[in-house]
């Protein structure tokens, strides 16, 4: 059987569907790949629920691992990404119950803003365009940071994230309506010059140094 490059997840010459079956044959190093391709997409979903970036990739590095452990039990009519979303949101979740007794996550919840963009190390733009994208990026992550977090999850998988309805309910556990309702409540919560710089899809970013961390901690577990 041919050996497959890590950089191979870059150029999609893999799905994920092949590196699952491969993993499952032997080649658990395959795993970086799942894990490369996913990281941005699970930090800003855990991201949109808590905004402690200790524990956000605390999260994200059990989400992997459980998601490895359980591996066996992933279905192949269904994406690899929404399957361990959902994991991922279990596990913010009981992260949150475990801190409090009660919480009701439907209710309206004041966060403290906790700017973590980062603008990726191979970005080549003068000292004044750094700046002036640094400040936009922040006022939207503030912006983005007053919606309720049902509003808020709801907002970046699909605004940010690019998933389409039907994912972002299968996700979230909501039904398409409610999905939808609650995109439309978001949006109107947002003034419309900070939702047109929203279509861009590098703020709450997981850069390459954050990445390459968490890939190495979960490699060196499983």
């Amino acid at each position: 059987m041919e050996r497959i490059k890590i950089n191979d997840y870059r150029t999609h010459k893999i799905s994920d569907f092949d590196v699952i079956s491969r993993i499952h044959s032997g080649e658990k190093e395959l795993y970086e790949i799942l894990l490369r391709r996913n990281n941005q997409k699970l930090f800003r979903v855990v991201r949109s629920y808590i905004n402690d970036l200790e524990e956000i990739e605390d999260i994200m590095q059990n989400t992997y691992l459980k998601a490895y452990e359980k591996l066996h039990q992933f279905k192949y009519n269904a994406q690899f990404s929404t399957w361990l979303l959902r994991i991922g949101i279990n596990e913010t979740l009981a992260r949150l119950k475990a801190k409090t007794k009660y919480i009701d996550l439907h209710l309206s919840e004041n966060y403290t803003s906790n700017l973590i963009l980062e603008i990726p190390d191979s970005e080549q733009l003068n000292p004044e365009m750094k700046m002036i994208r640094q400040e936009a990026k922040q006022t939207l992550e503030k912006a983005i940071d007053t919606l309720d977090v049902k509003y808020r999850t709801v907002y970046i998988l699909r605004e940010i994230e690019g998933m389409n309805i039907a994912e972002v309910s299968n996700c979230l556990g909501l039904t398409t309506s409610n999905v939808k309702v609650r995109l439309h409540r978001a949006k109107e919560m947002i003034r419309e010059e900070l939702y047109e710089i929203s279509i861009k899809t590098d703020i709450f970013e997981f850069g390459f140094n954050k990445c390459d961390r968490l890939v190495e901690r979960v490699m060196k577990t499983i």
